[in-house]
């Protein structure tokens, strides 16, 4: 288990070097390509090239009844009251409550990895200059931290999220479903 620092130091540390050339498709699901680069720790000169695939399941519109299925875990017995409250004042303020939701499925047993014993400069480089060179379009590069690698994955997914909301939601919107 991470501990806190070290999560905010993967957050903080990992970029996406190449993004995949579309977004998560709205009617379907998409599915990425990920290379994730990572210095090991405890050698200098390696590095830690993980690969693997990861499946957005098409968003999902969330209606204001589904709110009624928010479970209030640990919340006192008059909190299912104030949602309820909140959300029919907002109703009646016209506000539209509908989202999307997204979700992702991780698929460890995909995942490959090599060692390379070169510089991550060196390694970035090369990886970079391979998918210019096959014009992958589905295929992300991530550097990030080697123990806590999965953190640096998920930031790759909520950054993919954030740029396809805006394609997604018009294109609900254009099919008059939101």
């Amino acid at each position: 288990m991470h501990s806190p620092d070290d999560i905010q130091y993967a957050i903080e540390t990992t970029r996406v070097l190449r993004e995949p050339d579309r977004r998560i498709d709205t009617f379907g699901e998409t599915r990425f390509e990920f290379q994730l680069l990572s210095e090991l720790m405890d050698r200098a000169g390696e590095v830690r090239i993980r690969t693997g695939h990861l499946e957005a399941m098409r968003p999902r519109i969330m209606r204001p009844e589904a709110y009624r299925e928010i479970e209030l875990e640990g919340f006192n017995d008059n909190a299912r009251k104030r949602l309820d409250a909140m959300m029919e004042k907002l109703r009646a303020e016209g506000k539209d409550l509908a989202f999307l939701q997204y979700g992702f499925q991780f698929r460890r047993s995909q995942v490959t990895e090599e060692i390379v014993h070169d510089s991550i400069e060196a390694v970035r480089d090369r990886v970079l200059e391979d998918i210019r060179r096959t014009g992958n379009p589905a295929r992300a590069v991530i550097e990030g931290v080697d123990d806590a690698w999965e953190v640096s994955l998920f930031k790759f997914s909520f950054e993919m999220i954030l740029r396809s909301q805006a394609i997604n939601a018009f294109d609900f919107k254009r099919r008059g479903l939101l």
